[in-house]
Parts: C-alpha cells; sequence; structure tokens
C-alpha cells in the first residue's frame, strides 16, 4: 500500500469496534508464527465480517479457507441460537491451533471443522442450505468454489469472496507476467460475477477486495 493508503486504513481502523482480545492475541500469534500473516482478514475486514454475520443472525455458515480461524471467529459471533458454522482448511499442520482458538472462544459445539481440500470435502455437505458463504481459499479454484455451493444457498442469502482485487492486478492496466496463472482466473471470476443473473453483487475495494454477492 501507499503512504495515503496507509493512512486510511489506519484511520478508519481507528474509527471502527476494537477487535477482540481473543482476536488481538490471535493476530499477534499469526504474524509470529505463521508465513504469509497478512492472508488472515485482520481487525477492519474482521469487524465488517461481524457485523455481516451479526445483520443477517444466520443458522449455517460455510467458510471455504480457514488459515488461523480469524474470519472463523468473527463470522461466529453473529451465528444464530443453535447455528452452526462449517469450516474448511486444507492444511492439517493448523488445524491445532484452529480448534484451540475456537475452544477459548467458546464455540467448539458451534463450529466444525474439516481438513482436507475444499472440492473433496463440500460433497459431503450437500445436505446443508447455506445463508452466509464465505470463500477465502486458492484463488485459481474461485469459480468452482461457487458453482459448488451456490444451489445450497437460500434465496436471499450472501456469498462473500475475499482478495478479488488481487493486488491490483486484476485491473487492465496491469500487465501479466508471463506464468501467472492465476489473475487471469480471478479476472474471469470478477467479470462472470459482474453479469451473473443468479446473484446481485457488490464490489468493496476493502483491503485486497471483498466481492458481496446476494443470491436472488
Amino acid at each position: 500500500m501507499t503512504t495515503n493508503e496507509t493512512a486510511i486504513q489506519d484511520y478508519a481502523e481507528q474509527h471502527t469496534a476494537p477487535e477482540p482480545l481473543l482476536l488481538a492475541q490471535l493476530t499477534r500469534e499469526t504474524h509470529l508464527q505463521l508465513l504469509m500473516p497478512r492472508m488472515s482478514s485482520g481487525p477492519l475486514q474482521g469487524r465488517l465480517l461481524s457485523m455481516l454475520s451479526h445483520l443477517m443472525r444466520p443458522r449455517h455458515i460455510l467458510e471455504i479457507g480457514t488459515f488461523c480461524g480469524y474470519a472463523t471467529l468473527c463470522l461466529a459471533e453473529g451465528l444464530a441460537d443453535n447455528g452452526l458454522l462449517h469450516t474448511i482448511e486444507i492444511d492439517p499442520e493448523k488445524e491445532a491451533r484452529i480448534r484451540r482458538y475456537v475452544a477459548a472462544a467458546g464455540l467448539t459445539e458451534q463450529v466444525r471443522l474439516h481438513i482436507g481440500a475444499a472440492l473433496d470435502v463440500l460433497p459431503g455437505l450437500v445436505d446443508e442450505v447455506w445463508d452466509l458463504v464465505f470463500i477465502d481459499a486458492d484463488k485459481r479454484n474461485n469459480d468452482a468454489y461457487f458453482e459448488a455451493v451456490i444451489d445450497q444457498v437460500r434465496p436471499g442469502g450472501l456469498l462473500i469472496v475475499d482478495n478479488v482485487l488481487w493486488g491490483g492486478k486484476v485491473l487492465p492496466a496491469h500487465k501479466l507476467k508471463s506464468g501467472d496463472k492465476d489473475t487471469p482466473l480471478v479476472r474471469a471470476f470478477n467479470d462472470k460475477m459482474a453479469r451473473d443473473a443468479r446473484v446481485e453483487p457488490v464490489f468493496l475495494p476493502l483491503r485486497d477486495g471483498l466481492l458481496l454477492l446476494r443470491k436472488k
């Protein structure tokens, strides 16, 4: 980010509700112990996820791509009574940390962690009806994840896709580098969502871009 963008980000965070202490602890641990800590949603995006969840009071949430579990805990804050959140993480080395923080948040009964590739796990969840879906895994599979779950999202339900700005590389002025296989697929997915009759999109330039999709 530029100096001005960083200042705007800092200003926005200063005027947003602070992250809970447990999430602040998770943020610190993530930066100290994990590679690519920016993959965590962070306080500003996390408070937005929490607010959207609170507004919807979802009974069933699906998260594709858990990483450290930060967004998981944010989304779970708005769960309806007896609601469930299913989250899928491909890396088994992250399981212990995720479960530790879910337990510390008192959410063991509300969060179901699945370890494995999402496209392998999702067929086992075909009987679920999703109120809220958060897609934040490998970006080249955004479209595959969307198509795998869209029929299970209730009318009026919400899908959120992260990193749709892809560091600005989705912009037409960006010159693709040789061997970049991800950027064309992120661009194609964004373009598809802009004209897909099944959803109403709102593209938010927050952090690395959040795409909100209301199912019609």
